[in-house]
Order: C-alpha cells, then sequence, then structure tokens
C-alpha cells in the first residue's frame, strides 16, 4: 500500500487530496481506512508525504518543500540534506530552523537562491524526528540557575536544568542530560542529568563523553552475552564434517595485521602454480556460522552496524567471545571460514574461482612490522619464520600484478599517511606517530579488493539479493573547483563541457603530484571533491576502484554489510537452483533499510574515531606551548592559514596574528597576500610556526608563524590596461590632447597586452620566477580581464572586498579548507547567561 501511495501523489495530474477524497481515489474500502491512515500517518513521519493546515497530502516536492536531516554548523546556520539522491542541499539561517537541532530530520520551505552560484536557502516549517534526546556536555552552575553547555558545537543552544534535575552534578563536571522540554519559539531547551562521567579532565572522562555523544552502546544486554556464551569455543568435528565444507588445515595460511588486533577476520593462502599464474586463497572467518538470522545477537549487531576503534578502546560489533574468540582466525587452532579461491594470470585477470565454506588452520600470526622487515631483507627479521618467507615474496609479486592492474583501469590510490596516538597508562598521548603504508599493507589491501570484487560479480551474474559498497562520481560543481585548485600548482585539468570526470583524469593528478611537496595536500582535496563511498542494494559501480563490481566481504566480525553478503552467500550454496521466492522477496524488501542504516552507522563511527583522534592530539600538543615546528600551509581561509606538521597534527595561524601588514585573503590563488608587505602565503608552501595555545575542549591548535619563515613576497608589476591609461589620462588633463594621448599609448600597447593576459593568472599561481634583485621576490602581474580592482601595489582586489563578510558569513566560498572556522570560545559564557536569564517563570537552583 505504501508504493501504491507515494506512485500515485507522485502523479503529473495529482492534486493534494484530503483523507476521504485520497480513499475513494485509490479504490481503497471502508474496512481498510484505518490502516490507510497507519500508512500515511508512517509516512507523514518519514517525510515521504506532507499534511497541509486544511487536512490535504501531497508530495513534498511538488509542494516546494524538501524532507531531509540537519547538517548543523557551529557557527548557528545548517544545511538540509535531503532524502532525495542527487537533490541539492538547503542553506538554513540561524534564524530559521524552528527549533531544529544538528542531525533531526525535518521538512524545510524553500525560499530560492540569495545568488544563481549558491546554495537555495530556506526554513524549517517542521521536525519529523528528533536525534538528541540524550546530550553530552559540561554541567556549569550559578548562584540562580544551571545549565549543560553541549560538547557538540553544532547544536545550537545550552540545555536549562531546573532545580531538583541536576542529580547531584557539580560544577564543570562532564554530563549526559535527558532532554525533558524541546526549544520552542517562546522558551529554550530543558532538561535532567541522568549521568554523571566525571570531572573534566579525569582520566578516561574524555573519551567516555564522546562514546555517549555519539551513543555508542558500551555494554552487551544479558540476552545477547547468554546467547553468546552458549557459543562453543572450539570448532566440533561435526561442523568439520558438515557438508559442502572442504578440509583446508593442510594449507599455509596466514593471517597479517596489527601488533595491536585482536580480531583477526581474514587470512591468506599463496601459491603459484606456473610462470605466469598464482592461486590465491582469502579466507575469511564464517561469522554467519554462530549469528544466526534474526537472533538476539543477529539484532544487537545489526543495531551497532560496525566496530568502533578509539584511540584507546574498541566498541566491538560483536560480543569479545566471538569477535576475539571462536571467530578470530588465531593460530595453530581450528576455524570456520568461507574461502574464496582464485587463479590469476600475469595481468591480474581473474582466470578461474571458487567460493566455499571451509575450516582452516593457520599457520603463524604475522604483523605488518615483521612482513616490512622480511621483504626489506633486514638481518634476523626471518628468525622463526624461515618457512614463511618464498609465500611473502610471492605474495609482494602478486600484490604487484593486481595493483597494475587496478591502475591500468584508473583506479585512484591515496597514499595519505594515517596518525596513531600513543598512549600511557593513565590515556595521556606520549607521542602522535605518523604511519605510512608499507609492502605488507598494500599486500592486504590488494588481496582484500579482488576478493570483494569477485564475490560481487559472482552474486551480481547469478541475481542475488546483496548489499553493494558503490561510490558514485563527484558533482560537476566539485570538479570545477578541484580544476581550479590544481591550476594553482601548475596542473591543467580537461574537463568536457559537462563537468563530468573519469577515474583516470583523477589518477593522472595523483600520479603527477607523487613526490611533490604538496602530494598530501591534493591528495586531501581529490578526497574532499569526491562523495562518500555508501552501501545500496543496487549495483552502481565504485568510482574510486574504476570497478564495476564490488561490495564488502572481508570483515565479516567488525561490519555488518560483510555478515549480510556471508548470508546470501549460504543461501546460494544451499539453493543452488534458485533462493526460495519467500525467502528473496524478505531480503529484497530488507535490504535498502539496512543499506541506509549500516551507512549511517559507519559515519557515526569514523566521526567518533576521527574526534578521538583530534582529542588526543591536542592533549598532546598542551604541553608543547612555544616549541618551534615545521609544516606545510593546508588550508587558507579568510579568518587566516592552517598548518600541517609531519606528525599530522593541524592548527591555525589566525590573520589577527600577522601583525606586519594588512593581509587580504585571494581565492583565486588560495593565498593571503600583505598589502604593503607583498608577504605571501600560500598552499602548499613549507613555514616554521611556533605553537601558541591550545584549546582542547574544541579540538583546536593556535600557532604563531615564526620569524625564521622563509616566506615568499611578490612584487606588482604596472597594469598594462585601461585602469593606467584612465590614470595617465587623468593626470595629464580632462582636454582632447590628454585624451587623444591617452587614446595613442593603449594602442601602442594594444599587442603586448594581449601577449601578457593570457599568461596573467598563471604568473601569479606558478612557481617563482627569476627576480632582478631580491633573490626570494616572485614577480607577479596584473590580471587581464576587465574590471578587475587592484590595491595599491597592483595587486587584484579579491572579489567582493565591497561587502564586509569575515568567517561566519556562510557565502565565503572556500570548498578546500581542511578546518572549519575557529569558534570564539570567548563569547559563550555571556551568551549563555543572558539566554538563559530572559526564559520567564524560571526559579533559581541551588
Amino acid at each position: 500500500m505504501r508504493e501504491r501511495i507515494a506512485e500515485f501523489i507522485r502523479e503529473k495530474a495529482y492534486k493534494p487530496m484530503g483523507f476521504t477524497e485520497l480513499a475513494e481515489a485509490l479504490g481503497i474500502p471502508e474496512k481498510q481506512h484505518a490502516r490507510l491512515r497507519r500508512t500515511l500517518e508512517q509516512m507523514e513521519r518519514a517525510g515521504e508525504v506532507v499534511r497541509t493546515r486544511t487536512e490535504r497530502y501531497g508530495a513534498p516536492e511538488r509542494m516546494n518543500l524538501v524532507a531531509g536531516r540537519l547538517q548543523g554548523h557551529p557557527r548557528g546556520f545548517a544545511f538540509v540534506v535531503p532524502d532525495q539522491p542527487g537533490a541539492e542541499d538547503v542553506f538554513i539561517g540561524r534564524e530559521a530552523l524552528g527549533g531544529a537541532w544538528h542531525n533531526d530530520r525535518v521538512i524545510a520551505r524553500i525560499h530560492g537562491r540569495v545568488r544563481a552560484d549558491e546554495r537555495p536557502e530556506g526554513e524549517v516549517i517542521r521536525i519529523l524526528e528528533r536525534a538528541n534526546a540524550r546530550v553530552v556536555g559540561t554541567f556549569e552552575a550559578t548562584r540562580h540557575l544551571a545549565y549543560v553547555v553541549p560538547d557538540d558545537k553544532r547544536l545550537p543552544e545550552d540545555i536549562y536544568v531546573p532545580k531538583g534535575m541536576t542529580n547531584g552534578a557539580r560544577n564543570g563536571e562532564k554530563v549526559v542530560v535527558q532532554i525533558v522540554h524541546w526549544p520552542d519559539a517562546r522558551r529554550g531547551a530543558e532538561g535532567r542529568v541522568v549521568e554523571r562521567l566525571g570531572m573534566k579532565g579525569d582520566a578516561g572522562v574524555d573519551i567516555v563523553s564522546i562514546i555517549r555523544k555519539h551513543g555508542l552502546p558500551e555494554a552487551f544486554p544479558d540476552k545477547v552475552l547468554r546467547e553468546a556464551e552458549q557459543v562453543p569455543d572450539a570448532v566440533s568435528e561435526e561442523q568439520v564434517r558438515a557438508e559442502g565444507r572442504r578440509d583446508l588445515r593442510s594449507w599455509m595460511i596466514v593471517t597479517i595485521d596489527g601488533e595491536d588486533a585482536k580480531d583477526l577476520d581474514d587470512a591468506i593462502s599463496v601459491v603459484r602454480l606456473g610462470p605466469n599464474r598464482w592461486q590465491l586463497g582469502v579466507h575469511i572467518a564464517d561469522v554467519s556460522a554462530y549469528v544466526p538470522e534474526g537472533s538476539a545477537l543477529d539484532r544487537e549487531a545489526y543495531r551497532r552496524g560496525t566496530s568502533v576503534y578509539l584511540a584507546d578502546r574498541v566498541v566491538p560489533m560483536l560480543p569479545p567471545r566471538l569477535s576475539n574468540g571462536i571467530c578470530s582466525l588465531n593460530p595453530g587452532v581450528d576455524r570456520l571460514t568461507l574461502s574464496c579461491v582464485m587463479e590469476i594470470d600475469a595481468r591480474g585477470e581473474v582466470r578461474s574461482y571458487e567460493i566455499f565454506p571451509a575450516v582452516i588452520r593457520t599457520t603463524a600470526r604475522l604483523t605488518y612490522t615483521a612482513v616490512n622487515r622480511i621483504l626489506a631483507g633486514e638481518p634476523g627479521a626471518a628468525e622463526g619464520l624461515e618457512p614463511l618467507v618464498p609465500m611473502c615474496r610471492e605474495m609482494a609479486e602478486l600484490m604487484a600484478v593486481l595493483r597494475e592492474r587496478r591502475m591500468r583501469r584508473g583506479a585512484l590510490d591515496f597514499d595519505l599517511p594515517e596518525a596513531k596516538v600513543q598512549l600511557n597508562e593513565q590515556g595521556w598521548p606520549t607521542d602522535i606517530l605518523r604511519v605510512d603504508r608499507g609492502i605488507s599493507e598494500r599486500i592486504i589491501e590488494e588481496f582484500m579488493l579482488i576478493a570483494n570484487e569477485t564475490v560481487a560479480e559472482h552474486c551480481s551474474e547469478l541475481g542475488l539479493p546483496l548489499l553493494y559498497r558503490i561510490h558514485e562520481p563527484p558533482a560537476s560543481d566539485r570538479v570545477a573547483g578541484l580544476s581550479e585548485f590544481l591550476h594553482l600548482f601548475g596542473y591543467n585539468l580537461r574537463l568536457p563541457r559537462d563537468g563530468s570526470v573519469a577515474p583516470k583524469d583523477l589518477q593522472k593528478v595523483t600520479a603527477w603530484a607523487k613526490d611533490r611537496p604538496e602530494e598530501n595536500l591534493i591528495g586531501s582535496v581529490l578526497l574532499r571533491t569526491m562523495k562518500q563511498a555508501r552501501y545500496s542494494e543496487e549495483r552502481q559501480g565504485h568510482f574510486g576502484l574504476a570497478a564495476e563490481y564490488y561490495c564488502h566481504f572481508t570483515a565479516p566480525i567488525r561490519r555488518y554489510p560483510d555478515l549480510v553478503v556471508h548470508r546470501t552467500l549460504h543461501a546460494h550454496l544451499k539453493h543452488p537452483r534458485g533462493l526460495p521466492a519467500r525467502l528473496r522477496s524478505r531480503w529484497e524488501r530488507k535490504l535498502p533499510e539496512a543499506a541506509e542504516h549500516c551507512s549511517d552507522r559507519e559515519r557515526l563511527a569514523a566521526e567518533a574515531e576521527r574526534e578521538t583522534i583530534e582529542l588526543k592530539k591536542a592533549e598532546f600538543m598542551s604541553d608543547k606551548i612555544g616549541e618551534r615546528f615545521e609544516g606545510i600551509i593546508s588550508g587558507v581561509t579568510p579568518w587566516g592559514f592552517y598548518v600541517q606538521l609531519a606528525n599530522t597534527v593541524e592548527g591555525l595561524v589566525h590573520v589577527s596574528t600577522l601583525t606586519d601588514d594588512y593581509y587580504h585573503f585571494h581565492s583565486e590563488l588560495y593565498a593571503l597576500i600583505g598589502e604593503r608587505s607583498r608577504r605571501r602565503f600560500r598552499l602548499g608552501d613549507r613555514v616554521m610556526v611556533k605553537v601558541h595555545g591550545v584549546d582542547v575542549d574544541n579540538r583546536q591548535v593556535d600557532f604563531l608563524l615564526d620569524e625564521e619563515s622563509d616566506v615568499q613576497t611578490v612584487v606588482a608589476v604596472p597594469r598594462k590596461g585601461r585602469q593606467r591609461a584612465a590614470r595617465k589620462a587623468a593626470a595629464g588633463g580632462s582636454g582632447q590632447l590628454g585624451k587623444a594621448k591617452a587614446a595613442t599609448k593603449k594602442g601602442r600597447r594594444k599587442e603586448k597586452s594581449r601577449a601578457t593576459g593570457s599568461r596573467a593568472v598563471a604568473d601569479l599561481v606558478n612557481e617563482p620566477a627569476e627576480p632582478r634583485r631580491e633573490p626570494d621576490v616572485v614577480r607577479l602581474h596584473g590580471q587581464s580581464r576587465e574590471g578587475a580592482r587592484y590595491d595599491m601595489w597592483g595587486l587584484p582586489v579579491p572579489a567582493g572586498r565591497g561587502r564586509e563578510r569575515d568567517g561566519t558569513d556562510p557565502t565565503v566560498s572556500n570548498p578546500f579548507s581542511l578546518t572549519a572556522p575557529p569558534a570564539r570560545a570567548e563569547a559563550k559564557p555571556s551568551r549563555t547567561v543572558k539566554r538563559v536569564r530572559r526564559r520567564p517563570g524560571m526559579r533559581p537552583s541551588k
């Protein structure tokens, strides 16, 4: 019925109808009116239909409305991300939120666009679903009132705590507050303290606050734990002799993981079959053998969606008895797997394959570090592992073949460094290490990729219902912005008229940027240009991998979609002639919701993981005040420029600390340029900075430019165009003679101006030219565009300077800044107290 209603109200001839009219038009008898009403209520809560004030139902997109999720911003404004794929985000000003908070599902009315090149603007008219029933924050109390300041800066206001609802919380304590009254036009939000996490700054409180903030479930329900206890801790002979399960315990199979990994869900085997042929086995833990569909274990795994790897702990998807025990492919013990064994030729093509359940016994638990040392030939690296050395070398050779195959078809390979935080027993960071991928990491990556592609193609050709992993092409406006950005470094990204881009086009960019100083910066910008990968019940290909077929098959211990894929494969092995109609229908009905849920949980987990890393980075830098570091400018904005250090820590050099001049932001150059000194701070430049301050609460590091920084300067060449001719004419008088002289000089310069004009922007952004006198000077030529404005040195004044704006203005365009504008923490106390005191009928709390 739901699909029928949705299809009917979106017909071109449909006009909003009342309940009775809609029932008659759909031919629904009176005895089913109660069901129709319930369905309409469900669709209304989901934003699929809108009920007007006159009790008529219509499609939101036909009524200039949009349903979606609200994406808040620390500055107070927000965006509605529409449910409809491909629709534009809608900008919502602070005054148009209508009481909605970050992550709420809302309906917004679209008012139009302020400018043609900007997002549409609108206002929230209805809140469909609240997302912040519980909020983590810092409890603050004064003589007359108490309130909680949310940790999430995207929540627009503090939460008032009435007398008697403080739960004994102390000033400055981290708490969880339950919302008891949502904000409206007259009153702010009110809540009661339901959990006290500990005093701010105590060991472990920071990570627990992040766990509570993102709603990550730590403890497993009792029913789930009871089911986990019933799972055997060893593989039985009955399971080994099960129909269709092969015995691979005599194979040489190994796992390769990090030193601290405990959930080992993938193992590999490689055998050379001939001069140009290998047999690659990818053996994945058979979690579905222990987690039946519909069980308490399964429901809890679905709710969690993924394991979350925080700086000091793991929030697992499955109880440790399974994730670290019977499901983990520990060495020397029998384990059940779902194995994909492939024969691969010299071009990396899979010539044949088999997918089957098996039982294995891994020979050894190798680590990335150990395998890298073995392949590098370090003395003593192979001690005790001598029988495995030939297979390690075969792995490296096969990895190179598979990687070359991916590169030929245009896959993108981002070699961006990751940060690893080392903590002491109290959870305090002792070091931030930059982790780069070695050969062993690439081996596992390539082997898992080819297994995922093979399984996805296998299921697709059989027409099996599946959760695919898809990655859509980037939007044309983002590609245009990327093209402008790359032009800054002298790279011309040629695009077709429709603005589309192919993976091979971006692959050429990464190859060109290889080993350049700005390689990591360009890689980061490329990532921000592309859309996020997600799960889908439809096969749409993977842009980043340039793969037509792709799914997640290799990590069922920590990702629920992989478990779904395993169940699909087992169902096909059990019913090789075709899935039962009832089973297929149930899965096809559930997969769209599962895809959306798993995508949401993945994004939430990534945000929590990133936040813990940023927190530990800020804590690590908090005792480095005054120390000097070298870094690279990773983002330039109107309020300053961001500098990334070698250990991946990023901080801001605020424009107010550049006291030697007035600095203007040139968006087309991604640079700040001094008005008089002509000093230039550009993306990719190396600078020396000092740590000036650290705000651990906001995860912000402030830098000061070091005096010894080698900063480039630019020299303006007088512009040869209309503006200079006009000045000459004005200086020579307003008579005909002055005009004639100006016209004559303009004519003599015409050809030369044409020759130099086309090179103007390129001269601005390319590497410094050879100077005449000063060794550290870059020549800056005027732009050739008519109507451009210039300052006293001939530098182009950024467009829009006639309108004053700063970092708080959402129309400031800088899509590739790596960090959001810094929050102005000093304004918070007065803002909070003033807002709370205005509330009528408020009683003081003790």
